[in-house]
């Protein structure tokens, strides 16, 4: 798809609070762009049916001396990003029951909103180094990343969502932030804007980042400080670092088609092979 059309069919992206939402990189997209664009609310999905409120509980909230019950709900946003330009942005607590209802409901939202193309996204924490720029996975129908085309096992809400749009015969994409598993569970703005970088790229959109890249820096100074605090952990961040440039530069060479990346591909992989058996 060109540029020009990616800029001018409307997109809906959807991503989902849970087993999906590392650090909330995901979701935090959507909390970005509503608070920092100009946007309502244009739709919702009933919670009642699709989720465990022992699991996804309601709660309560006290705004100007009064109480409030907010019970888990799936939202529609309509962001307006310049004059005559925006896009829809779907976001809830992953739900617990009734996934292949939740998906048609959502899709025949986007029907009706007249969104050509589906962007499903998501984080996870994986073995990658705070000090590297987060790996960043992209599929879609025409070409999938090589997690997706090697992954087996369990799967979440936005990759039910996603096959159901290409079901339903929706353009369709996935966007993945892997976040360094040994930092926890807070916010992780640099996932987020890694994220909307690839979000802006596959529609011809520069999303303004400013206000994330200070939370980014904290983040990341945070990390390297309690690496310097432990001699373990800061080994096993020098050998993902390693394998992380060992990678990087087998994909660079093939890329190009040096002569040798054949060869350097496959010390990459012996590599790796090694030092998963320490």
């Amino acid at each position: 798809m060109s540029e020009e059309s990616n800029m001018t069919q409307p997109v809906m992206i959807a991503a989902f609070e849970g087993w999906n939402d590392a650090c909330q990189a995901a979701t935090n997209v959507v909390r970005y762009l509503v608070g920092h664009y100009e946007s309502r609310e244009i739709r919702h999905i009933d919670c009642d049916g699709f989720y465990d409120y022992q699991i996804a509980r309601p709660m309560l909230c006290h705004v100007s001396g009064r109480a409030n019950l907010v019970w888990p709900q799936t939202t529609f946003y309509d962001i307006t990003l310049d004059a005559g330009r925006h896009l829809y942005a779907q976001i809830a607590p992953e739900p617990n029951y009734h996934w292949k209802e939740y998906c048609s409901q959502s899709l025949r939202i986007a029907e009706e909103l007249d969104a050509t193309k589906v962007i499903t996204l998501g984080s996870m924490f994986s073995d990658c180094p705070h000090t590297r720029p987060l790996p960043i996975a992209v599929s879609d129908g025409e070409c999938q990343c090589e997690c997706d085309r090697e992954y087996n096992g369990p799967v979440g809400i936005p990759t039910i969502l996603d096959w159901s749009a290409s079901d339903a015969g929706f353009d369709h994409t996935s966007m993945w932030v892997s976040i360094p598993q040994y930092l926890g569970s807070d916010d992780c703005a640099a996932g987020t804007i890694r994220l909307l970088d690839a979000l802006g790229k596959h529609i011809g959109y520069t999303f303004d980042v400013s206000a994330l890249k200070r939370r980014a820096e904290q983040w990341k100074t945070q990390a390297s400080a309690l690496v310097r605090c432990n001699d373990q952990l800061r080994e096993y961040v020098k050998h993902l670092e390693r394998e992380y440039d060992l990678k990087r530069q087998a994909e660079k060479d093939a890329g190009v088609g040096t002569p040798q990346c054949e060869q350097l591909v496959r010390e990459a992989e012996e590599f790796l092979r090694q030092m998963g058996d320490e």
